[in-house]
């Protein structure tokens, strides 16, 4: 068995997808209205985005009923500062929570939380 992609549900996985592919550099492997893939130059493990017409935006950090993150992505960077200058660039805010001082909590477009880190 091998992990082919790791899939985040979005109202819009296209504008997603171009939100990741901006800030990883990855290129698109797959792409229907639907669904996108992307894929680092060395042809690893991808990540994908699907359609989910009732989505609902992760709380972070998340309260009693809160609707809460199921998964999380962790990004290493060389450059902390320039790497969230660049991610908010890109459309991400820097979450009003941050739990360490050495990594920083951010929100995708969608709402997904991710952390960026040295």
């Amino acid at each position: 068995m091998k992990l082919a992609a790791t899939v985040l549900d979005a109202p819009d996985p296209q504008a997603l997808a171009r939100f990741y592919r901006d800030l990883l550099g990855w290129q698109v492997a797959h792409d229907e209205p639907d669904w996108v893939t992307l894929r680092p130059a060395d042809g690893g493990t991808g990540l994908s985005f699907q359609t989910e017409r009732r989505y609902r935006r992760p709380t972070w950090p998340a309260g009693e009923g809160d609707q809460q993150m199921m998964v999380h992505l962790d990004i290493e960077v060389e450059d902390l500062v320039a790497a969230c200058a660049r991610a908010e660039e890109l459309g991400a805010t820097v979450a009003g929570f941050q739990p360490q001082d050495d990594v920083r909590v951010l929100l995708d477009p969608a709402g997904h939380p991710f952390c960026l880190f040295t």
